[in-house]
């Protein structure tokens, strides 16, 4: 059973208005990926910078963007395999660009502590999407796990924000992490499963008929 803490799509009657407005401007789902990516982009800047606030509200609305590119091509038909790899390149280069604006801040700020775990949890992050990926690669549906990557921008920008980075650092890490073990657990188990020999079937005794008593 998958257990997520939020939804993996957002509300449909959230975003469908957005989306068809979208679409009736001309703009494509790889112009939103795109989009995203230059807005992380600009949030670690902000990072780097020191402005945390600021930082992690560009945060949350340049993920948003990842929210909509998807809806945006399945509403235009406009979905392929390459809008597909698109998407999930962009999505891992925006997360590391503000891991790594962070790491740069602890760096500056002298906070060792803080620039370990976002190294740890640029790790985790990564590991979370390539096992899903080398999996997929085995024809392995594997979709679970605790810690995707909309918990993962909504715990980051909400740190940044609150100013409980340290404490936010230490989640984000840890969680990361087990969720990549767990994909993993889960998805050893499916290819243990699939590649296990079938069990020879057991050949019972023909029964004797048993002989009619003498009457």
């Amino acid at each position: 059973m998958n257990v997520r803490l939020l939804p993996a799509r957002p509300p449909a009657a959230a975003i469908d208005p957005i989306v068809r407005v979208l679409a009736s401007l001309g703009i494509g789902p790889a112009a939103l990926t795109t989009a995203g990516l230059i807005g992380n982009v600009f949030a670690a800047a902000l990072i780097v910078d020191g402005s945390l606030l600021a930082g992690g509200f560009v945060l949350l609305l340049a993920s948003a963007l990842d929210m909509l590119d998807g809806a945006l091509a399945r509403a235009t038909g406009s979905a392929s395999r390459f809008g597909a790899m698109f998407d999930s390149v962009l999505d891992r280069f925006s997360e590391a660009v503000v891991l790594f604006g962070i790491a740069w801040y602890a760096i500056e700020s002298g906070n060792r502590e803080q620039a370990l775990l976002a190294f740890a949890a640029v790790v985790g992050s990564l590991m979370v999407s390539y096992v899903r990926a080398r999996a997929e690669g085995l024809n392995l549906q594997l979709r679970d796990g605790i810690f995707t990557r909309a918990e993962r921008v909504v715990l980051t920008g909400a740190m940044l924000i609150l100013g409980y980075v340290t404490i936010g650092l230490w989640i984000l890490a840890t969680l990361s992490l087990f969720t990549a073990f767990q994909r993993l657990w889960i998805a050893s188990r499916m290819l243990l499963a699939a590649d296990a020999p079938p069990r020879p079937m057991r050949v019972s005794a023909p029964k004797t008929a048993k002989p009619e008593p003498r009457r």
